[in-house]
């Protein structure tokens, strides 16, 4: 009998957001990805990046304001290295839990790039507010360059698309360290987005939503269960109002109608809902959940969240 294929997407609560936090976070998310392994699971694991995307982006471009012979970081640049560092922290802290239950499982983090469409709606009308705070005139200088940007209430800061994800770059080498038996980590923050122009990768200025990205990693690895680990027990209907109740088991027809009805909030929830629906949509014998980190185990029983199918 083959082993369950899950895709575990991996919120901002499994990481944190400065370096200390993401060292304590990745350890108890670490526990939660040793309970599917316990479970015998194929897994693969992506995760999200936006404090720490915006770090690495803010301290380059900083760099490269005291340093003129340095050229800024471009928006590719900066989610490769995002990739690399969470990479490295989520694998050892896998790693050492497994060794610690007596699992040799191996652990491995793949820089994965992620085919996006150049006419892509989301270049028209960026969308994700991302790096450090701009004077006036710091703005006007991003707005020669053809960079977006929008006023906050804090200052200017520079806004970028996020594009939907279409292809994985290296969607053979997750499979064949999948198949082999690894736990493997892509896809992370949604990916370095790139712009195929012939035989070359362009690295895109924008940022890919996480959980779509997820999806798309789930729908192309022909997963058995997408399962999104985030900081809610589960979805609610008419969420922080009096008529607010829990949704147990949603169909993709429920499902969107409740999106085209606004019940779930643009920035966070939706992404998640347009994954699980999205990918269940595409294969009937599918199964997606979006749950709390800490039910992990009970989610991939169908006991915990959101079940979408």
């Amino acid at each position: 009998m083959s082993r369950k294929k899950i895709v575990v997407a991996l919120g901002h609560k499994a990481l944190g957001t400065t370096l200390p936090e993401q060292k304590i976070a990745v350890k108890a998310a670490a526990k939660a990805i040793a309970d599917l392994a316990e479970s015998d699971c194929q897994i693969v694991i992506s995760h999200s990046n936006a404090p720490q995307i915006g770090m690495i982006h803010t301290a380059m471009n900083e760099f490269g304001k005291q340093h003129p012979d340095y050229t800024f970081a471009p928006m590719s640049v900066c989610s490769a290295m995002s990739q690399g560092y969470i990479g490295y922290d989520l694998q050892n802290a896998i790693r050492e839990e497994l060794l610690n239950r007596g699992i040799p499982t191996p652990v491995t983090t793949i820089l994965t790039q992620v085919v996006v469409n150049p006419y892509d709606d989301s270049f028209y009308k960026p969308v994700k507010i991302i790096g450090r705070v701009m004077t006036k005139e710091e703005a006007e200088a991003e707005e020669e360059k053809g960079n977006h940007v929008v006023q906050t209430e804090s200052g200017y800061r520079r806004i970028v698309s996020a594009p939907k994800p279409e292809d994985i770059v290296e969607i053979d080498a997750i499979r064949t360290l999948s198949d082999a038996g690894h736990i493997v980590i892509a896809c992370g923050g949604g990916g370095i987005p790139v712009l195929k122009q012939a035989n070359r990768l362009k690295g895109a200025s924008a940022v890919i939503e996480k959980d779509l990205a997820s999806g798309k990693l789930a729908e192309l690895l022909d997963a058995d269960m997408l399962l999104l680990l985030t900081s809610e027990k589960q979805l609610y209907l008419n969420y922080g109002k009096e008529n607010c109740e829990p949704l147990m088991n949603v169909t993709v027809e429920k499902a969107r109608s409740y999106i085209a009805e606004g019940q779930f909030d643009e920035t966070s929830v939706l992404p998640k809902v347009v994954a699980a629906v999205s990918f269940v949509s595409g294969n009937p014998k599918s199964v997606a959940v979006i749950a709390d980190l800490e039910d992990a185990k009970e989610a991939l029983l169908e006991k915990a969240g959101t079940i979408f199918r």
